[in-house]
């Protein structure tokens, strides 16, 4: 419960919640898409305000929503200050019990492999089994050469580190050089992470490049969705065919579209969930970041947001 919350409100807004989420045995099963509600943790905003941080994961919580994202930028100038999300992720289970972790987008080229698989592993072990990675290939030049990484093979060496991470997380013998990374027969994970794998989800470009639509196809578990409604379909059926040719059904390819309840169009973000619903989505993410708002403002925020879903 959040502090100074009327009980009767807190539950009220829980209901709504969970109203959208459900999927109702009266109905065809395909005409409905049960949307799952989170998150974005207004990293930016709150800087180290660790006590901000925390009331908002454990508000989030509370309310119902089921997930929460973090941004990733190890170095980036004018970025704003953001935590390294593996670490923030890692308090932030700490102080909650069942919201889900998403660090989103992981720039997955930036790091070593092996190391990787190892921290979101402890991540998920620490968490019981709460992470999805958002992973994305990132452009910055800049940031690459501080990591010591090649910044023009980044899509082709995530695509070899989707590969390795699956093996890794379930306990499989890796003993093969590949392009990028060399990991000896004998290297296992332990402990290894509570999901195996650990989901692993694409963000990018407004509109995916044709490597990256075919990088979810053949290996994703979702998608994050950053174009146009109107442009949503035809990149859908494009990944579904890469699915299809890589033997895999691309109806467990899940989607998630961002909704922001304040800025310019904070009066229509009601209308734009539904629009989304519609399409197929499978989740939103509401954001109460980037509009310009007090601190001390996300919470009241984002729980009028949820008393004010469409059902």
């Amino acid at each position: 419960m959040i502090a100074g919350e009327p009980r009767t409100h807190f539950y009220r807004t829980r209901a709504r919640l969970l109203q959208v989420q459900k999927v109702t045995s009266q109905h065809d099963p395909k005409e409905l898409t049960a949307v799952k509600i989170g998150i974005s943790l207004p990293v930016r905003e709150m800087r180290n305000d660790m006590t901000a941080i925390r009331d908002f994961a454990q508000a989030a919580e509370e309310l119902g929503l089921t997930h929460l994202r973090v941004p990733d930028q190890v170095f980036r100038r004018n970025s704003g200050e953001l935590h390294e999300p593996m670490m923030l992720l890692s308090y932030i289970a700490a102080v909650t019990s069942n919201i889900e972790l998403v660090p989103s987008v992981i720039i997955l080229p930036s790091r070593q492999t092996v190391l990787f698989a190892k921290q979101a592993a402890e991540l998920d072990v620490l968490s019981g089994g709460r992470v999805r990675l958002g992973i994305g290939v990132g452009g910055s030049a800049e940031e690459y050469q501080a990591l010591g990484m090649d910044v023009h093979s980044r899509g082709r060496r995530c695509t070899e580190q989707m590969v390795l991470l699956k093996k890794l997380w379930c306990g499989e013998s890796v003993g093969e050089a590949g392009r990028f990374d060399d990991i000896p027969a004998d290297v296992f994970l332990d402990p290894l992470p509570v999901q195996r794998p650990i989901p692993m989800w694409i963000g990018g470009a407004s509109v995916p490049s044709e490597p990256v639509k075919k990088r979810i196809g053949e290996l994703a578990d979702g998608w994050f969705v950053l174009c146009s409604p109107e442009q949503f379909s035809s990149i859908q059926e494009s990944i579904n065919s890469y699915a299809t040719a890589a033997g895999r059904d691309h109806s467990m390819i899940e989607t998630e579209a961002g909704v922001a309840v304040v800025g310019p169009r904070q009066h229509e973000w009601q209308e734009r969930i539904q629009g989304w619903e519609k399409l197929g989505i499978s989740r939103i993410c509401l954001r109460t970041l980037g509009g310009g708002i007090d601190v001390a403002d996300h919470i009241p925020t984002m729980q009028k947001a949820v008393a004010k879903l469409p059902t």
